[in-house]
């Protein structure tokens, strides 16, 4: 990664941002079922309490303040008491909202979600959905040219309900490139070049199934309908979410970066989008890259699933998800990708992270009082282990004793070791440059100049360490003693 999560999540910069998009009002009638109506075969809810919730672009809005930004809210609602609902709970929140306008004449969105048992039976959608007239555009292009600039970024929040218009779009588009401001979208609907001069859009699967005149039926072609869609867009980036497979994030001119999902357990899949776009774009204006804000994105939807109802996700709750994620790891035997994304997430929180290699064919006691001082120079210690074809190049023929996973397996018992990765090549050089450790450990029965990526690690900034070896051990030592005895009279054969 190439900023610091820990200085994104607890820093005290604020963000102030720009939400346009169509406002929600979530109600929820919670209650248990047990019989049938007598009138008709359909379940009886016994209403138990009740609740609303901000919904839409203004759930959007709610988890931006959760983050800690500062927010600006501009949408439409209906004078009823639907709509003074909403705006007491956007402005409990904190919520700027003043770039809210009232029609007289139109009703305020509303979703009311019947749960029974915690389970969603029902839900009852009242809206408009027709575009808003040309004298309300008016006015909110008129609010947006106002104080887009003083904004560090904008989110169009688009739920097909009338809100964002072509020339709405177009407003924010032309405003924010004039001011060098970037524009994440929610999108909807079947066409994305309303969108042309966004930063950033985020369709789900269906979503950009429906806006491509590509068939999509591998990734080869969800790669082609990306491509297209920043073309059509002129986005720099297509970041696609697909539920339970996670997301994936696509730029010009580079590879597609897939971000598996990580949502422990769901309850309820309800706002997780809201999360992931709030989280996305509170990183990206704080200044992450995409990958890195997409990364973190994902994880706060994992936690947000985990809830019930429309709820937020904190900083401190991505942060404590963060240290949790290093301790998940079923076996700290890793390939390089996953010990990559490890090692990523351990320098994000301020981790200091060693790096060491070697055969360890026969573990003995000079290993283990190595590998304990390595450990003691940082926080994670990483271990390459050289795989039995390597080991045979650099011992010869008869090494190694035991196999690399044996190998593996005996240092993962180890509990100076926190993560081990195999590796094929005679020289660990390509994998230091992929851990970028920050600190490189050998014995000292190496000189300074001898160490393989020495010369890496120094170029940004990391150190050698050398550190002192139990003389008289060694693994080839060990071997020669044990083929001594074996050739010894009444010795093992």
């Amino acid at each position: 990664m190439k900023h610091d999560f820990k200085l994104f999540l607890e820093g005290d910069k604020i963000a102030r941002v720009m939400v346009i998009g169509d406002l929600i009002l979530d109600e929820y009638i919670w209650g248990s079922v047990n019989r049938i109506s007598p009138e008709a075969p359909v379940p009886v809810l016994e209403s138990k309490s009740e609740n609303r919730a901000i919904g839409g672009a203004g759930n959007v809005a709610n988890n931006l303040v959760a983050l800690g930004c500062e927010v600006y809210i501009v949408g439409a609602i209906g004078q009823d008491e639907k709509g003074d609902r909403l705006i007491e709970l956007l402005q409990e929140r904190g919520v700027n909202t003043e770039g809210i306008y009232r029609y007289l004449h139109r009703p305020t969105t509303s979703k009311i979600r019947i749960l029974a048992h915690n389970q969603q039976i029902l839900r009852i959608d009242k809206e408009d959905d027709r575009q808003i007239p040309e004298e309300v555009e008016q006015k909110f292009i008129a609010y947006i040219n106002k104080i887009l600039p003083s904004m560090d970024g904008v989110i169009c929040s688009d739920y097909q309900k009338g809100m964002l218009t072509p020339k709405i779009l177009q407003a924010i588009m032309k405003r924010a490139k004039n001011s060098k401001k970037e524009v994440i979208v929610d999108p909807k609907g079947d066409d994305f070049s309303i969108y042309k001069g966004a930063s950033l859009i985020t369709p789900n699967k269906k979503e950009i199934e429906g806006a491509v005149p590509i068939k999509i039926n591998n990734e080869e072609d969800m790669e082609r309908a990306a491509q297209y869609l920043m073309t059509l867009t002129k986005a720099k980036a297509v970041l696609v979410t697909r539920g339970k497979e996670g997301m994936t994030l696509y730029q010009a001119k580079s590879k597609p970066v897939e971000i598996s999902t990580r949502a422990r357990e769901v309850f309820d899949v309800t706002g997780a989008g809201d999360t992931a776009i709030s989280v996305l774009a509170r990183a990206v204006f704080h200044g992450l890259d995409y990958q890195e804000a997409a990364t973190l994105a994902n994880m706060a939807a994992g936690i947000v699933v985990g809830k019930l109802g429309t709820a937020v996700v904190t900083l401190k709750e991505i942060n404590h998800y963060l240290q949790e994620e290093l301790l998940r790891v079923s076996s700290n035997v890793l390939d390089f990708s996953e010990l990559s994304q490890i090692i990523s997430h351990a320098k994000s929180l301020g981790k200091k992270v060693v790096f060491t290699n070697g055969c360890f064919d026969i573990i003995h006691g000079g290993h283990i009082e190595f590998l304990q001082r390595a450990k003691a120079l940082g926080d994670v210690l990483v271990v390459g282990l050289n795989s039995d074809d390597s080991v045979r190049h650099l011992k010869g023929d008869g090494r190694p004793i035991k196999n690399e996973h044996e190998r593996a397996n005996i240092l993962s018992a180890l509990k100076y070791v926190d993560y081990i990765t195999i590796f094929n090549e005679l020289t660990p050089e390509s994998l230091i440059r992929g851990v970028r450790p920050d600190v490189l450990v050998k014995g000292d029965d190496y000189k300074l100049e001898e160490v393989v990526g020495r010369d890496i690690v120094e170029s940004y900034g990391a150190r050698v360490e050398l550190v002192p070896i139990v003389q008289g051990l060694s693994t080839t030592g060990t071997v020669e003693k044990i083929r001594r005895a074996g050739q010894a009279p009444g010795g093992n054969r």
